[in-house]
């Protein structure tokens, strides 16, 4: 029938105007839905931020798992027809077990270890990232493959992801956990960096301000929205209309700072739904 497929992971019937599902531990997954927004207007997109239980860095393993397929479930609910998991640390722990459960595809998201290896003039990366994230085997495994001859150093940031969520980009506490975190990448000899979470990408222009621009900072929106692209392609699930595409949002946190907070990072008003409480 016009405008739908067969999605060849189920042999299903999708239509193609079935929305993509995005979800994040919190607001930091807005960076990679911009550039899905961008690169993909005509897509109905579905965010969800799972903020009521940020950060996931600091959580178990299995709660993390837990949380994301509450999440997923929601968004098959919402006839999503891919999943984005636009989190470092829920790719690091439940994007395999998301493929092995879930009737639709799923993309994740990995720190951006091998263009770093290949940027590097220095010899040495530095990469930012949730404590979950940095203890990964998941991680070890990129730097393993992709950057075995070149220095990594993996550097936890706790309180990133709280100041983000919070609305604060650039406060003096902000600017004293940054250098705190990358100032002895910088003594190490780090000239490039990887943002290994999706919150972190807001916290640019304060990165930039206490490294003197002296790091080249990569994160990973553009490289998981290609990823994206090709998965679309290969399902036949892409939409092709002109028309742009509706974004909706929904949170497992209230609040009106929250909202705030929310359309600072979406840059456009927001009509924030609840998340229901069956999937809180």
């Amino acid at each position: 029938m016009p405008g739908s497929a067969i999605c060849r992971k189920t042999g299903n019937a999708m239509s193609n105007q079935q929305p993509i599902g995005v979800f994040d531990s919190g607001l930091g997954g807005i960076s990679v839905l911009r550039e899905i927004h961008r690169l993909l207007p005509a897509e109905n997109l579905i965010y969800v931020a799972d903020s009521g239980h940020a950060p996931y860095g600091s959580r178990e393993p299995d709660y993390i798992r837990h949380r994301s397929m509450r999440v997923a479930d929601f968004l098959l609910e919402q006839q999503a027809k891919v999943l984005v998991v636009a989190c470092n640390t829920a790719t690091v722990h439940a994007v395999e077990f998301l493929r092995a459960s879930l009737p639709i595809p799923v993309v994740g998201i990995e720190p951006a270890v091998k263009p770093a290896a290949n940027l590097t003039q220095t010899g040495v990366v530095g990469v930012l990232a949730t404590q979950q994230t940095v203890n990964s085997p998941r991680l070890r495994r990129l730097i393993s493959e992709y950057a075995n001859d070149v220095k990594v150093i993996a550097q936890a940031c706790p309180g990133l992801v709280e100041h983000v969520e919070a609305g604060d980009f650039g406060s003096e506490e902000v600017l004293r956990l940054l250098k705190h975190y990358t100032l002895p990448l910088l003594d190490a000899g780090a000239d490039t960096l990887v943002l290994g979470c999706t919150h972190y990408p807001f916290l640019s222009d304060a990165i930039h301000a206490v490294t003197h621009g002296r790091m080249t900072v990569l994160e990973t929106s553009t490289p998981v929205t290609h990823q994206l692209m090709r998965v679309l392609d290969k399902y036949g699930l892409r939409q092709t209309g002109g028309a742009h595409g509706e974004v909706r949002f929904f949170s497992s946190k209230q609040g009106e700072q929250h909202h705030t907070s929310m359309q600072t990072l979406w840059q456009k008003p927001i009509d924030l739904g609840l998340l229901p409480a069956s999937h809180v």
